[in-house]
């Protein structure tokens, strides 16, 4: 910057001088210690206690687990302080045992049902949720919130209590109504009716949290947009498909997308309803590598069937986000 001054030259005329005011000194932002880099630097400076300790309390369990995965460690290792490695033999006892692809059939299956029904629930709620008055409103929020805060193991057992065969009080509901074979139903008897009440359980936790989700999403859309398709002489379903979804489609898909690694990886309400019976034929990935593992004390296997189940979950999360990056770009 410069100010210009008028002055006289040795021949009398009128001459202009320039006058420079000081700046800060060349390079002075290449500085380490200038407020721009140290603005640069913050953001990651933030992150770095988050990363320390993602590091320490899920990278070296992992590293751990990996190294698990390729020894043969069964109680007499594990009493004489024995490190024996047999390379890739666990998951070659793993991948060709009969066994373990009926269990990835099986997970893939459950996960698929929950989160659809999950979904399905979870947006209509949401969806309900911004059309109630507040009094309304409130007393849904606080259920949901009080169903969705409560512990896995309290939940699973409150469904325990529900579904028992002699003193549950389904069966007696289900009596009373007139299905008199129901009386002394044994839920926890067959595969179908053992799945049937733990995706009954995890849908009932679930719910809440798509509800509330999608409920505040909806709270970002504005209400100039209805106005302007009333005007035009859009309908309920119109207004829904042109103004609602396209503004909930990108909480639709994270949510999804969420409620696929919540599912795929459930431990408590599947191993407490019923440990995986009757007969293991309700044992999901977590499940089987917990029952391989400490229920059998083959370690070693139960580390590698732990990480095919990161592998199989890494996969089945990367195609559906390959399907959402291919949307938007369709979109675009």
């Amino acid at each position: 910057m410069s100010v210009q001054t008028e002055g006289t030259d040795t021949a009398g005329e009128p001459a202009v001088r320039k006058a420079r005011i000081p700046g800060p000194p060349r390079g002075a932002d290449r500085d380490s210690g200038s407020p721009s880099r140290r603005g640069v630097a913050a953001p990651y400076l933030l992150l770095l206690p988050a990363l320390l300790a993602t590091v320490v309390l899920l990278g070296w369990p992992l590293v751990k687990n990996g190294m698990l995965s390729f020894q043969n460690l069964n109680p007499r290792q594990l009493i004489q302080h024995l490190t024996e490695w047999n390379g890739v033999d666990n998951y070659k006892e793993v991948l060709t045992g009969p066994d373990f692809w009926k269990v990835v059939e099986r997970s893939v299956f459950f996960t698929a049902v929950n989160v659809v029904l999950i979904m399905a629930f979870g947006t209509l709620i949401g969806l309900l949720l911004a059309r109630l008055g507040k009094k309304m409103r409130l007393t849904l929020l606080v259920g949901l919130v009080l169903a969705w805060a409560m512990p896995y193991i309290a939940a699973t057992t409150v469904y325990q209590w529900l579904f028992a065969q002699r003193f549950g009080v389904v069966n007696w509901v289900l009596d009373k109504l007139g299905w008199h074979s129901m009386a002394d139903y044994n839920w926890l008897g067959s595969q179908f009716s053992t799945f049937s009440v733990i995706i009954l359980l995890i849908v009932w936790q679930s719910v809440p949290f798509v509800a509330i989700n999608l409920y505040a999403a909806t709270t970002t859309i504005p209400r100039e947009l209805y106005e302007a398709a009333s005007l035009d002489g859009a309908g309920a379903w119109q207004s829904f498909t042109s103004v609602t979804l396209p503004f909930l489609r990108p909480f639709l898909y994270a949510t999804t997308f969420l409620e696929v690694i919540w599912v795929f990886k459930a431990f408590p309400q599947v191993f407490a309803i019923n440990e995986g019976g009757p007969d293991r034929l309700t044992e999901t990935l977590p499940i089987y590598a917990y029952v391989e593992g400490v229920g059998n004390q083959h370690f070693g296997v139960g580390a590698a069937i732990s990480f095919l189940t990161i592998l199989a979950l890494l996969i089945i999360t990367s195609y559906y986000l390959r399907m959402v990056l291919k949307q938007e770009e369709d979109e675009l």
